[in-house]
């Protein structure tokens, strides 16, 4: 495959970053830091306690390991960068790193888009078809929901990525934003970009429309259930339960939309760092709070891991 660099007469890319506020730098360098640990540890102990604890063994935790790995994924991608370029300055990336960062942004940002309709689907059998849930959410559809979340975020980001490899960055390689994404890098280039953009438009809309009309009409049904039920404690734990989730989804789907789903003419570089915040550093944050840490089955698998250490350490050291 021919490589950016022998297609463009630049180098590297020169990221301006969240701002250019020299006061500014090193309070956003600890928040992020803060951020990006919190990320860490939260998405990673979600997928330790899930593969640890028996009673986790479920499709919902399932999914929620698997979501957790994706935005570990995509927060690793960006936000290290971020955090180096707050605290060194240097803010340059060779056309290989931004290849690479934009590479599994996209894929990663994709997966969680279909991940998410698939946890949804599962929370509609769960409440919508109890008796039968077992026999619909079987290991096998499991996996195969997963996998193809995975392929259709590699997949995607692969199109993408080849369709970027035929464009020329000549007229400047400075990047009005904190990462490689594709509307910043799309000015730069003295290429005809009439194709790439159409082609991002597309998978852009068929990657969260398809996503986006499985998790409505999930939660459609759900509500419909839960409205039949006669309990009011009952109602209101699952309303309880679908609101969480819906928002997370809505912080999501809203940036995704607002993003990449509007007219070029109409999109600000600096509004669009800011609603890039949420959902390249925020959002994979935000997450295990709202998916798991809050849960009791999670709660209980941390107190009894943290419970074999002890007594794993009183054996050792008596």
């Amino acid at each position: 495959m021919t490589s950016m660099e022998n297609r463009s007469e630049a180098n590297e890319f020169i990221l301006t970053g969240l701002t250019d506020v020299p006061e500014l730098q090193l309070p956003l360098f600890i928040m992020f830091t803060f951020i990006y640990l919190i990320t860490l540890i939260g998405n990673l102990g979600i997928v330790v306690l899930s593969s640890w604890d028996s009673r986790l063994h479920t499709p919902m935790y399932f999914f929620l390991s698997n979501l957790s790995l994706v935005d570990f994924g995509y927060s690793s991608a960006v936000t290290p960068k971020v955090m180096a370029g707050l605290l060194t300055g240097d803010k340059v990336m060779t056309y290989n790193s931004c290849t690479a960062q934009f590479f599994f942004f996209v894929a990663f940002v994709t997966t969680e888009s279909f991940l998410l309709a698939s946890m949804a689907y599962d929370r509609h059998a769960a409440i919508c078809k109890p008796l039968h849930y077992t026999t619909t959410m079987t290991p096998t559809v499991c996996a195969h929901l997963a996998s193809g979340a995975y392929i259709c975020g590699f997949l995607t980001s692969c199109i993408v990525i080849g369709s970027m490899l035929s464009l020329s960055f000549c007229k400047s390689n400075v990047v009005h934003h904190f990462f490689c994404d594709i509307l910043p890098l799309l000015v730069l280039s003295c290429s005809d970009i009439h194709i790439t953009e159409s082609l991002v438009f597309i998978l852009g809309s068929l990657n969260t429309f398809c996503p986006f009309l499985v998790i409505f009409t999930s939660y459609l049904l759900i509500f419909i259930t839960i409205l039949k039920i006669h309990s009011a404690e009952g109602r209101q734990k699952a309303f309880s339960t679908c609101a969480s989730h819906l928002i997370a989804v809505s912080i999501f789907y809203g940036t995704i939309i607002f993003m990449y789903l509007q007219p070029s003419s109409s999109h600000s570089m600096d509004t669009a760092k800011i609603a890039s915040v949420f959902y390249t550093i925020v959002i994979p944050m935000l997450n295990p709070l709202v998916y798991s840490l809050r849960n009791k089955e999670v709660k209980n698998a941390f107190r009894k891991a943290v419970k074999g250490q002890r007594l794993q350490l009183d054996h050792f050291f008596p």
